[in-house]
């Protein structure tokens, strides 16, 4: 699935809070006999968009995949689109079966502001030097201790992930900084586009942030992205782990 998180208090139910998933499910459980328990694949940030979201869940409604994507467009706001479906084995889970994920954060670095963009980029108008940064970028790549880089409220206690890509990619009148890995932590992504994009003011140096790899300490250079510049791009699954669609 596909949605645009600008109305949206993230992914994950809350009380008194509007979410992707509460959306969703309302629309779901109109098509399914019994109320299915959805996995997602991760917990959108409030304002967070998503490109490919993946859910599973499992359904004995009387509706193909086809058709059940139809009636589930039908039913769900424009800002929220199913993309497609397979039928998976008993045993996959959205999250758990994952085996990586690619976030993209989109900078606009042009002196005025495309109002066509206000609300899906971060206006930043600063000089960027795309090698420099990705330098800095290149800091990440690898297995970190990211204990430095995890929002206040992450609840993981294994703090250390694998990232096999990190870099800015010049696009028109944009930067877009695209990671990869095998998981992230609560506001990880954000937190670490806050520190890179505070090296062209000078406000922090390559050797700052790996020693914030280091040693797990945060400092005041190293602020939280706004939610709005940032996407969940893809989830990556093990190869045939999405192709077995028997509808």
């Amino acid at each position: 699935m596909s949605y645009v998180g600008t109305n949206y208090h993230g992914f994950q139910i809350q009380e008194n809070a509007l979410t992707v998933q509460a959306v969703f499910q309302q629309a779901l459980y109109k098509l399914c006999p019994e109320e299915p328990d959805i996995k997602a694949c991760s917990r959108t940030d409030s304002g967070v968009h998503a490109k490919k979201f993946c859910i599973s869940f499992p359904y004995s409604g009387s509706l193909d995949n086809a058709r059940l994507v139809t009636a589930l467009n039908h039913l769900l706001p424009p800002d929220i689109r199913v993309l497609g479906a397979v039928t998976v084995p008993e045993n996959f889970h959205a999250r758990y079966s994952s085996v990586g994920k690619r976030y993209v954060y989109r900078i606009f670095t042009a002196e005025i502001m495309d109002p066509f963009l206000q609300g899906f980029a971060l206006h930043y108008p600063v000089p960027f030097e795309i090698g420099r940064l990705n330098r800095a970028a290149a800091l990440f790549i690898g297995e970190h201790d990211f204990h430095a880089f995890a929002g206040s409220k992450n609840t993981q206690t294994d703090t250390v992930r694998r990232i096999s890509r990190s870099e800015f990619v010049p696009c028109d009148d944009e930067i877009r900084y695209i990671i990869e890995g095998n998981g992230f932590l609560y506001n990880m992504v954000r937190i670490i586009v806050g520190t890179l994009l505070n090296l062209p003011l000078g406000k922090i140096s390559e050797e700052e942030i790996l020693n914030a790899l280091n040693h797990g300490t945060r400092t005041r250079y190293m602020p939280t992205a706004p939610a709005y510049g940032l996407y969940l791009d893809e989830v990556f699954y093990a190869p045939g782990d999405l192709t077995n669609d028997n509808t």
